[in-house]
């Protein structure tokens, strides 16, 4: 079972049902040779494995925007995962609503070694907060702190690949989640890093 991470005061997020105070651990799976586009299972985290299925995730391949869908286990949209294609320098992507309302913007920099990312991240109560992301996230794990407290919000283990993986080019994530914090939007900013991550390999184009 993974660490928890210590609490996030005030909460931070979009979404009520998604905050909890006592963190949560996910398992995110990408769906090898998904007709649909590049989709996720997400599980809750029983002992390391996939358990009790907690949001879906759908992409859609014939979207100029590379779109993904994100819904609760009953079928309702909670947002959209888009790619930005106005920003040159720093390929962007947004978790937003229908109306184009953004809840979460991921935007990458580009770096030798390792990577990074800033994220903003836009709570209910209009509150924006700005989040990093730091280590070597093509290797194997990346912590996302939030500038201000300097607080671990959320971290992402990458599993190695297994033959799988290998011959579907699909990835597991284990997202830690600290109390208080949206765990929605924080599903939302791994499957964006996957995203970022792979554009060198010609996944995605900006």
């Amino acid at each position: 079972m993974a660490a928890v991470l210590p609490p996030v005061h005030p909460p931070m997020g979009m979404f009520d049902q998604y905050i909890t105070p006592g963190g949560d651990s996910l398992i995110l799976t990408e769906k090898v040779f998904s007709l649909s586009g590049d989709s996720f299972e997400v599980h809750k985290n029983q002992g390391g494995k996939p358990g009790e299925a907690a949001l879906k995730i759908q992409g859609k391949h014939l979207t100029i925007s590379g779109r993904k869908t994100v819904s609760d286990m009953a079928g309702n949209l909670l947002f959209d995962i888009v790619k930005e294609h106005f920003h040159i320098l720093h390929p962007t992507l947004a978790a937003q609503d229908e109306s184009g309302k953004k809840y979460l913007v991921i935007k990458k920099h580009r770096k030798l070694i390792g990577s990074e990312a800033t994220l903003t991240l836009t709570s209910k109560d209009g509150r924006t907060d700005t989040l990093k992301m730091n280590g070597n996230w093509r290797d194997s794990c990346a912590n996302i702190i939030h500038v201000e407290s300097g607080a671990t919000v959320a971290r992402i283990d990458r599993q190695i690949l297994n033959a799988r993986e290998l011959i579907g080019g699909a990835q597991t994530y284990h997202l830690n989640v600290a109390p208080g914090v949206d765990v929605a939007l924080m599903v939302a900013a791994c499957v964006a890093l996957d995203e970022l991550n792979n554009e060198k390999k010609g996944l995605i184009s900006f």
